[in-house]
């Protein structure tokens, strides 16, 4: 240990562990500024009461089965809590993760030329009577009526809406497109049997994104540009992933890709070849005959959570809504169409899932709610004096680190030793924590510091400290 404290000037390395790529201007991301000050306190933060296991397991008795470590987990830390079945309430922590990766989000789909736009979630039933799902995708639709007598449901998608929407401009031209339409909404399916926490429920959060080109051509390149975007995000957050042949299902097309986070819990049973390129989920395939056809080499199955899905929708909408456009011979032609989705609460909680230990929440080092938990020794202990000095440090971050602006937190619980909430930082899965113990009444100061991600601790000076953290990446 003695040998790391030289270490403070080589700190490049050690920002790596938060796995945050560069390249991005960062934003300051404001949170519930603590009133009377700059600092974020911990015990100011709304959460559950620590809950132990028993508890835990007593909690979801009420609501369902207790069927995965993400889910057990997020309930422990107090990320979500149960509403009804399918259905959670998604706490400050949670919130301020899923805000970031909706910030990642957008990023990729505004790069490759989206826009965003907002459709309602009442969504008529004529839409859905329009493309026969009314009554194909049956129980699955959450159907009510008004006090009218009209039919409506809450959307679980919106293809129609959105084809309607086209439809509706009838003075389009070839010159105008592709449009690449996407939003970031609650989503609601009348799930059978929901699970596994937020990785299926019945109320969830979506990136949809609807694309209109002129050509099949035009459509492809659009489909693959969707889809190398999709590629950078899971990479920028440090998710391992695989892209895999899909049915198209109920939403229909020629052809689909789903985005699969290889993990044991996982509902989908994958193909994948060693050999080359090719994947594929179970489903597409034949199952006498499990050779590669793309090789004819015998085919790995492993398990994933679908976390993304793409579709070439073709002229299947448009055409039945009539969505046109003038072509480039100054003739009416249908649009071609792709549509594509991203699990957003499901991306959060599959990644807990993949990266987390059994006790301890690991976030994409992007995502994670707060970069950096500064713990002050414990109120009437020998450290005591060192408080003043981990406050001045945190303050310095704050002034001095512009991406960390409302990152840091102060663990202000000085009732409660060190040790216990070392323990609870280790849980909640800050990527950097930094604690004022015996070490920091040394002359200069230094602080333990806990790299989470790796598990790697170092002892570093104030300077140390900085120099670390201004190589963080943020959103």
């Amino acid at each position: 240990m003695e040998g790391l404290l030289t270490r403070c000037r080589a700190l490049p390395a050690l920002a790596t562990c938060s796995c945050q790529l560069s390249g991005y201007v960062p934003r300051r991301f404001h949170h519930c500024a603590p009133r009377g000050g700059r600092r974020l306190l911990l015990s100011r933060v709304f959460q559950p009461q620590n809950l132990r296991e028993d508890q835990v397991l007593s909690l979801q008795d009420k609501f369902g089965d207790l069927t995965c470590k993400s889910q057990r987990l997020m309930l422990q830390v107090g990320l979500i809590y149960p509403a009804s079945p399918g259905c959670y309430h998604l706490l400050p922590y949670t919130v301020r993760a899923m805000e970031k990766l909706v910030r990642v989000i957008d990023q990729e789909m505004q790069a490759i030329g989206g826009q965003k736009v907002n459709m309602p979630s009442l969504s008529p039933a004529e839409l859905w009577q329009a493309t026969n799902r009314w009554d194909s995708m049956g129980k699955e639709l959450l159907r009510l009526r008004d006090r009218h007598g009209k039919e409506y449901c809450l959307g679980p998608t919106h293809e129609e809406a959105i084809t309607a929407l086209i439809a509706a401009q009838k003075k389009l031209s070839y010159k105008q497109l592709p449009f690449l339409l996407y939003q970031v909404t609650r989503k609601f399916r009348d799930e059978p049997r929901p699970r596994f926490g937020l990785l299926r429920g019945r109320e969830f959060y979506m990136k949809d994104m609807y694309t209109f080109d002129s050509s099949p051509e035009a459509a492809q390149q659009t489909y693959n540009l969707v889809c190398d975007a999709y590629c950078s995000l899971f990479s920028r957050l440090g998710l391992r992933f695989v892209k895999v042949q899909a049915d198209v299902g109920s939403i229909g097309g020629t052809m689909s890709h789903e985005f699969q986070l290889p993990v044991d819990i996982g509902e989908d049973r994958l193909a994948i070849c060693p050999h080359c390129s090719f994947s594929a989920n179970m489903e597409t395939l034949d199952l006498s005959q499990m050779n590669c056809p793309a090789c004819q080499g015998p085919l790995t199955e492993t398990k994933g959570i679908e976390v993304g899905h793409t579709f070439y929708l073709g002229t299947k909408y448009s055409s039945i809504f009539n969505a046109q456009f003038t072509n480039v011979y100054g003739k009416p032609s249908l649009a071609e169409m792709g549509c594509y989705g991203l699990g957003v609460t499901r991306i959060l909680a599959a990644a807990i899932e993949v990266l987390s230990t059994e006790d301890c929440v690991r976030w994409p080092s992007l995502l994670a709610p707060y970069q950096a938990c500064l713990i002050p020794p414990k109120k009437g202990s020998k450290e005591e004096a060192a408080s003043e000095l981990i406050g001045q440090l945190c303050d310095h971050i704050t002034e001095a680190v512009p991406q960390l602006h409302g990152e840091v937190l102060l663990d202000d619980r000085t009732h409660l030793t060190i040790g216990n909430r070392l323990k609870d930082a280790n849980k909640f899965g800050y990527p950097f924590v930094i604690i004022a113990g015996k070490r920091a009444l040394e002359d200069p100061a230094h602080f333990e510091v806990w790299c989470q991600n790796t598990g790697e601790v170092v002892f570093l000076t104030k300077d140390g400290v900085m120099d670390l953290l201004t190589q963080v990446q943020t959103i």
